[in-house]
């Protein structure tokens, strides 16, 4: 019997619009898991060339990799600026259970 070839599967190579990119960092947000929401927008940043990213967020390379990766542990300014650097945006809007 032949060996299956397999690879890991990067989310990175399948963002390819800015709605397929908001739309994965909602997932992200609405699951409020901090280091899924860093994961993903590691992900949108290394689908859209990490150097550039960190270069339009004022930020070093190797310092966003780190931030965004699941030990990474970064400041909401930092986040904000890579938010802002990938052209995305955040939002609030009322949750279930929000007060009336």
């Amino acid at each position: 019997m032949a060996k299956t070839q397999t690879r890991p599967w990067d989310p990175a190579e399948h963002l390819e619009t800015e709605e397929d990119m908001a739309a994965y960092l909602n997932v992200a947000l609405e699951e409020g898991d901090l280091s899924l929401i860093m994961a993903s927008l590691g992900d949108i940043a290394r689908a859209r060339k990490m150097a550039v990213v960190a270069q339009d967020a004022g930020l070093g390379r190797e310092s966003l990799y780190k931030s965004l990766s699941a030990d990474g542990n970064p400041e909401f300014a930092t986040v904000l600026k890579v938010v802002r650097a990938l052209g995305l945006r955040l939002q609030a809007a009322a949750g279930p259970g929000a007060p009336k």
